[in-house]
């Protein structure tokens, strides 16, 4: 289409009317603009379609300023008001504006500086046309009258979606396209502008928001109308209101205002997620070298948020979970949650991705520095364990998949938040942190947000930074461990050389080689105690394999590979028992002694079980500790089982004594079960109670039942202790326990978070899947009650009443799950179906039941003649040894 061409008002309404006949006859387009893949009945005019890669939307005209002025309704959960924004056209005059809107019903648009002759809302976008193209440097300011009753981007919390009364609040979410959902607006991080916010609420309540807070007034219709303004531009996705009924703590760091909000009745606890964060300001500002970049920094917990953190800019929304009691002692932290988040106001909200693709420039950064930050508060093994459960439970296991960070080939852009952007991403920046040295890596990180600051960046700004300051080619360095997927897998093996006094050490790269997998070229080094000194060696890694020989003066204590622990890298490197005993016991080598426990893990001998008993009882270190505890499980022997048991009441950090009692009950037993029931009677921290509860359900007995029903009724903090006696209930397969279960959800319902009690049906139907006829009663109540929840105002428990009727196996529901398949919501009409395969595939198991019984009394049969078989040979054998 030729952008100089002039629509009058009918031919707008033609052409546009062709995209909505598309979408009438079932034609559909991929929305490159919105970047996430999904299908719209309208494309975007004026952007090439591509279906295999996403990039930042080209635009049309530089936002300046974003006003709101909006009045929510809590009764209905709708939002009414004005959005006025303020562009200027950037490299063409623009005679259609497009704007992102989802669901939005618009009123009027207006502008004095250009006419607007015609607009057209649809359920998918905003356009607007102007009278007369405006002109390159043009500022105009378009004022847009609009309601919304969202389906995201703005939440409600209310009383009559099971909230309390207390505790009403709503909040937005912008990440990644959400923003849309609740105001019209140019919805991609490419685009950045400075804010306004306006809301209208009921005096009470508190307004949260960007920036400063400018003021109040009461409105015409009395409402208390708070305006918030946020001077330096930021991304869209960053904008953000909370309003509701909400209490403060307040602290400060120098002049910025720190703030913590919470539900009341949540505030009791509030403190204890907190008390780090002006800590954490202070060591950011003093590592990051640039003082925190605006006017203040608020917290907020929502009720049910969608995520963990939201990084609004000065405004963090949080997951209400981040409030905990000090009764799980060093069990439960919100400090890395905390810093996570406010690394973000630097990484992603004063320097922000340009497109998804390059997403871990936000994630990666932000997880790093919290690592950072555990260094700086307790220690570099600190730091250095974090990253290491990063690497082996996050990034390592994932050696099929084929993305790589920097990818464009998503399509959604919810699937670029994964391992890569967030745990990988933040061993790149410790792989460079390393390589370059923490001074030069720390002013290259300086440098890189004071050249791009409040602007859209790309890994290649990072990378030009780097050579720049380091003098260093980095194009390898990027090109391997951000353009390319995976990771290198290492077989390292050594041998002393007794007559030429050399260690040899062969290092093989052992990843199938492919145009996406690359071999690795990496420096690191090897590390030899001989008598009591270190002896380190630097060495470069860039063959498939490699022969390296370092003269020593006598034969090595201990041999270690990347003893600082600098390379993500699978590592298999086979020692022998006298050099890992050497290893374990180096009490100034942190990482060599975890890495020793967990070797340790498959000698299943007396001599490894000692050492790592050691381990578990005396290490300085708790992550250590967790590591021997892990490995004694693995075991699978008495004498391990017994150096678990021994220990549990004598760790005192309860992150131990928790690793401890996850892994200490052992076979199914008489002692096991009475274990189990020690534990809950003599352990007072409820997350280590919910481990010994998960053991309850391996017996059936009368004394487990018993224990776990009263549970039910069990008083803790956020129901942990209820909970995992649910989750218990729901894995035991004991029908009869199904009347208690069903009376507890019943009569609690209120004071389970809506995941909790989403997950509480699922249990109830899975118990009462085998009720029999000669409890119908029973069954009919179950039913009901299932029926019952599918009208939840909260969606997770809609969607988690329709799971649990598919796994309930009632026919019944057959037509009630139906009725949800064509629901307009997909995340229920989704749930709906996979309801329905579940009931229909319970509908087939009968038949398979019979024939997995039949093969069962097939092999019954067969044992059974082969031990008479025997038996009769041994007797035989008997009666001739009589003779």
């Amino acid at each position: 289409m030729n952008p100089m061409f002039r629509f009058d008002r009918w031919s707008l309404t033609a052409l546009l009317f062709c995209c909505f006949f598309g979408h009438a006859t079932g034609s559909e387009f991929i929305c490159r603009y919105c970047a996430d893949g999904r299908s719209h009945a309208m494309m975007p005019l004026g952007l090439e379609l591509d279906g295999r890669y996403q990039y930042a939307p080209d635009r049309q005209v530089d936002v300046l300023h974003l006003k709101l002025d909006v009045t929510p309704d809590f009764g209905a959960r709708t939002v009414a008001g004005t959005v006025s924004i303020t562009a200027q056209p950037i490299a063409k005059p623009v005679e259609i504006l497009r704007l992102d809107a989802i669901d939005i019903k618009v009123r009027r648009v207006r502008c004095e500086q250009a006419a607007v002759d015609d607009f057209i809302s649809t359920r998918d976008g905003l356009q607007i046309a102007f009278r007369d193209p405006v002109e390159v440097g043009t500022e105009f300011t378009l004022q847009i009258d609009y309601s919304a009753q969202p389906k995201a981007g703005l939440y409600f919390r209310t009383p009559e979606m099971g909230y309390p009364e207390p505790d009403t609040h709503l909040w937005t979410q912008g990440e990644t396209h959400e923003a849309r959902h609740w105001f019209p607006c140019f919805d991609y991080p490419n685009e950045r502008s400075s804010t306004e916010v306006i809301c209208h609420v009921p005096e009470s309540m508190v307004v949260l928001s960007n920036g400063k807070r400018m003021g109040q007034t009461i409105d015409p219709q009395g409402l208390k109308a708070v305006r918030w303004l946020q001077e330096k531009p930021h991304a869209n996705y960053l904008i953000c209101l909370v309003a509701g009924n909400l209490e403060k703590l307040e602290k400060r760091h120098r002049e910025i205002e720190l703030g913590f909000f919470t539900q009341p009745t949540l505030a009791e606890h509030a403190a204890n997620s907190f008390r780090d964060t002006p800590d954490i300001m202070e060591f950011f500002e003093q590592e990051i070298g640039i003082p925190f970049p605006w006017d203040k920094y608020y917290q907020v917990t929502i009720r049910d948020f969608t995520a963990g953190g939201m990084e609004n800019t000065s405004l963090t929304t949080l997951t209400h979970n981040t409030i905990f009691s000090t009764a799980t002692e060093n069990i439960r932290t919100t400090r890395n949650l905390d810093a996570h988040e406010m690394a973000h106001q630097w990484f992603g909200d004063y320097v922000t991705c340009k497109d998804w693709s390059h997403l871990w420039l936000n994630e990666g950064f932000a997880t790093y520095y919290t690592h950072l930050y555990e260094g700086h508060k307790f220690g570099r093994d600190a730091m250095l364990y974090g990253l290491y459960k990063d690497a082996t439970g996050r990034v390592l296991p994932q050696d099929k998949d084929t993305k790589p960070i920097v990818f464009h080939g998503y399509k959604n852009a919810m699937q670029q938040f994964d391992y890569r952007s967030y745990p990988k991403g933040s061993w790149v920046l410790h792989m460079l942190r390393s390589q370059l040295g923490a001074d030069l890596y720390r002013k290259c990180v300086q440098e890189y947000l004071r050249r791009h600051a409040l602007s859209s960046v790309v890994s290649d700004d990072l990378r030009q930074v780097i050579e720049e300051l380091s003098g260093r080619p980095m194009d390898r360095f990027f090109d391997q461990w951000l353009y390319h997927p995976r990771h290198p897998d290492l077989k390292i093996t050594y041998k002393w050389m007794p007559k030429e006094k050399l260690a040899k050490v062969n290092i093989k790269q052992t990843q199938k080689l492919s145009d996406d997998v690359l071999l690795y070229h990496f420096p690191t080094k090897l590390r030899f105690m001989v008598d009591g000194e270190v002896v380190d060696r630097e060495i470069e890694i860039s063959r498939v394999e490699e022969d390296f020989y370092v003269p020593l003066v006598s034969k090595p204590s201990v041999v270690r590979f990347d003893p600082d622990y600098t390379v993500l890298a699978n590592v298999a490197f086979d020692k022998g028992n006298d050099l890992l005993e050497a290893q374990i016991n180096n009490v100034d080598d942190m990482m060599g002694r975890l890495l020793a426990c967990v070797a340790l893990a498959d000698r299943k001998t007396d001599a490894s079980v000692k050492l790592l008993a050691e381990r578990l009882n005396s290490d300085p270190f708790f992550g250590v500790r967790i590591e021997a505890a892990k490995s004694l499980a693995k075991h699978d022997s008495d004498k391990a089982l017994e150096a678990l048991r021994s220990s549990w009441q004598g760790q005192t950090d309860a992150r131990v004594r928790q690793a401890v009692v996850q892994r200490m009950f052992g076979p199914f037993t008489a002692e096991t079960l009475e274990l189990a029931l020690e534990v809950l009677d003599k352990e007072a921290n409820p997350a280590i109670q919910s481990a010994a509860i998960g053991t309850l359900a391996r017996f059936h007995g009368k004394k487990s039942q018993e224990k776990l029903t009263s549970l039910l009724l069990s008083e803790s903090f956020g129901n942990e202790v209820a909970d995992a006696a649910i989750a218990a209930i729901g894995k035991m397969n004991a029908p009869e326990l199904a009347p208690a279960l069903l009376s507890a959800l019943q009569t609690r319902h209120a004071e389970f978070d809506a995941r909790d009690f989403g997950r509480g049906l699922v249990a109830l139907a899975k118990t009462a899947k085998s009720l029999d006829d000669r409890h119908p009663d029973n069954r009919d109540a179950v039913f009901q009650f299932l029926s019952s929840q599918l009208e939840h105002p909260k969606l997770t428990v809609h969607t988690d009443a329709l799971s649990a009727l598919g796994q309930l196996g009632d026919r019944r529901a057959v037509s009630v799950i139906e009725a949800y398949t064509d629901s307009g919501d997909t995340r229920i009409a989704d749930a709906a179906r996979r309801a329905l395969g579940d009931l229909n595939a319970a509908r087939t198991l009968v038949p398979a039941e019979i024939i997995d019984l039949r093969k069962t009394l097939a092999e019954l049969k067969r044992e059974t003649e082969k031990l008479k078989s025997e038996l009769k040979e041994f007797k035989a054998q008997d009666d001739a040894d009589d003779e």
